[in-house]
């Protein structure tokens, strides 16, 4: 049979042949909808927007290379493969035959998903550009409930809840905490792990309600896969980078108390001592680890005896209390960053009430240097401990106090981390309204707005780093004159002559050229024109009123330049414009608030 050919004129071109719509590729592909967008998610490939949309705008674009690379996927044959063993599973179950079906199901395809992470990520650094909404998927799941309506299974929850576990104890270990943002949405965090910077958000330890039709679980589900094996190789490899075994064995007493997080920095603390004692230890590669991990193996009991005698060791060991004041053998190529994070807290001990978040403090404080227990079985130390100096307390009164500590609430520990010092206690003591909570993510200057206890934070920043900041209502330029340091006692003798003939030696260099400029103006008067002093002044005068305003050419001037703009550079400009006056108005809305609290204030005064 001849072949028909595509008469001359009828050949696709340009975007017709580049992309095709959704429904072309799920029948190219021969496969349901909900398969499709499965492969998509498991391969990353998203949607694409042509310039010219060729079927229409209410169509949802693939590239065709895309679409080629989904079929050439292996996991295409087992999806199908599983979908054909799901079919006599159910015709067996129709006819009866439960031998039949119990003997389909153990032989029914798995598959994993390993090669496929190594191929979206060739290198580590690139897994940890895409940890941000992994880590924010994997928390937001270990804090739902199981749901058997919504495929939440209780194996998949407690996975979640391990993977996030191991990671804030790596990052609390490591002492790579930089950021922290209580808001209402949950806790944000930011972690600076090999040069890249990590920001997740956690839920509140609150009861979670599952909406019921605004969420498709199924989708979440399939990203939860992808984001579960993520952050299993991205723990395995940042276990390893510090000598300690994964996936770590903790002790089965603390998991029953729900101390997971103190138990996993109890056996990195024992672990990495135990590899630097015998480098050589054996240990499984990354595969088999993983493997070993998702199938669920028993531990030897060899390791769990291990585990158990991690909680028999003297609590009072500094090491022990969640490996806080010391590191391992690498603190010469720590960053400054991480020195100054790892001393913060250092000389502190906390007492945790039972009001307070006790999760996330027990991340936070061991990140800055800090040891820290809480009230309950498994705590390193009782709340009678006379050497703790702060207490965390989340109540308008505290009845017994100890007059050996300081009680106060939980917003002074993130405080002192965002602003990477210890804060006066005066503000956050229990029963008192405590100052704002800023935010590190927003910078102040960029937005043109700085809040009072900003500034504040910002003189004790420079008291406490011995810098000279000016006071409210006086200038740099007093703090330029050398004579007012010197009587202050800011700089010495010497630094003030130095200053002071680089001062003067500027004014003469000022008052130079200001003297040019007059003669030059002399001479232009007395020659130009012979009349008398009095006609001068008048002209002047006039000259004067018929001077335009600045402002007139500067916006002449503005205008000038947008008609010799193109289109798109003008509307892009005037979109600038706009941002501008945007965030210009929300900074004087900022400012009369401001205002109207401090009348409200001085009228309730």
């Amino acid at each position: 049979m001849a072949k028909h050919y595509r008469p001359p004129g009828k050949k696709k071109e340009g975007n017709a042949a580049r992309y095709i719509t959704r429904s072309q590729a799920v029948k190219h592909l021969q496969v349901t909808l909900p398969l499709f967008r499965r492969l998509c998610i498991l391969k990353g490939v998203f949607p694409r927007e042509p310039k010219k949309k060729v079927k229409g705008n209410h169509h949802t674009y693939y590239h065709v290379k895309d679409v080629a690379f989904l079929q050439h996927e292996p996991l295409l044959e087992i999806f199908r493969d599983k979908r054909a063993y799901e079919k006599k599973i159910k015709k067996a179950e129709s006819k009866k035959n439960p031998d039949l079906a119990n003997r389909l199901r153990t032989r029914i395809p798995t598959y994993t998903l390993d090669r496929i992470i190594r191929e979206r990520y060739p290198k580590f650094v690139d897994a940890l550009r895409d940890l941000d909404d992994c880590l924010t998927m994997v928390h937001l799941f270990a804090a739902l409930p199981a749901l058997e309506r919504e495929k939440l299974e209780v194996d998949r929850i407690h996975n979640c809840r391990r993977l996030s576990h191991e990671w804030l104890a790596y990052i609390s270990r490591v002492h790579k905490l930089r950021k922290v943002f209580i808001s209402v949405k949950g806790i944000y965090y930011q972690a600076e792990v090999e040069g890249q910077k990590v920001t997740w958000l956690t839920p509140h330890a609150l009861q979670q309600v599952l909406p019921e039709d605004d969420v498709d679980f199924n989708v979440m589900l399939t990203f939860l896969e992808v984001y579960e094996t993520l952050l299993t190789f991205a723990n395995y490899h940042l276990y390893h980078s510090i000598n300690v075994k994964y996936p770590p064995i903790l002790d089965p007493r603390l998991e029953a108390l729900a101390s997971d997080l103190y138990a996993l920095s109890r056996y990195i603390d024992a672990n990495s001592r135990t590899s630097v004692v015998d480098p050589q230890a054996p240990t499984m590669s990354g595969s088999e680890q993983v493997e070993t991990q998702q199938k669920g193996t028993e531990p030897d009991e060899s390791d769990l005896r291990l585990a158990q005698l991690q909680y028999q060791l003297p609590l009072n060991e500094p090491g022990v209390l969640m490996r806080l004041a010391e590191d391992v053998a690498g603190e010469d190529e720590e960053d400054e960053d991480t020195r100054e994070c790892k001393k913060l807290f250092k000389s502190l001990k906390f007492f945790l009430s039972r009001e307070v978040p006790r999760e996330s403090l027990l991340f936070v404080i061991p990140a800055f240097g800090g040891v820290v227990s809480w009230e309950g079985e498994g705590a390193p130390f009782k709340e009678a401990d006379q050497s703790i100096t702060h207490q965390i307390v989340d109540r308008p009164s505290q009845g017994h106090k100890f007059l050996s500590r300081e009680y106060v609430q939980p917003q002074w520990v993130y405080d002192c981390v965002n602003a990477r010092i210890i804060l006066p206690t005066e503000n956050y003591l229990v029963g008192r309204v405590p100052p704002p909570h800023l935010s590190p993510f927003v910078d102040n200057e960029a937005e043109g707005y700085v809040p009072e206890y900003a500034e504040t934070i910002k003189r004790l920043q420079a008291a406490a780093r011995n810098e000279v900041l000016p006071l409210p209502g006086v200038g740099k330029e007093d703090l330029e004159d050398p004579q007012k340091l010197l009587v202050e006692g800011v700089i010495d003798r010497a630094a003030a002559n130095e200053a002071a003939e680089r001062k003067r030696k500027m004014t003469l260099e000022q008052n130079r050229y200001l003297d040019e400029l007059k003669v030059e103006v002399d001479g232009l008067q007395s020659s130009s024109t012979g009349l008398d002093n009095k006609q001068t002044s008048k002209e002047m005068e006039a000259r004067e009123e018929s001077e335009p305003d600045i402002h007139r050419i500067v916006q002449d001037h503005a205008n000038m330049s947008k008609v010799v703009m193109s289109r798109n550079k003008r509307k892009l400009y005037e979109a600038m414009e706009i941002g501008k006056k945007r965030k210009q108005a929300h900074v004087n809305l900022l400012k009369e608030r401001k205002k109207k609290i401090e009348t409200g204030q001085k009228f309730e005064s």
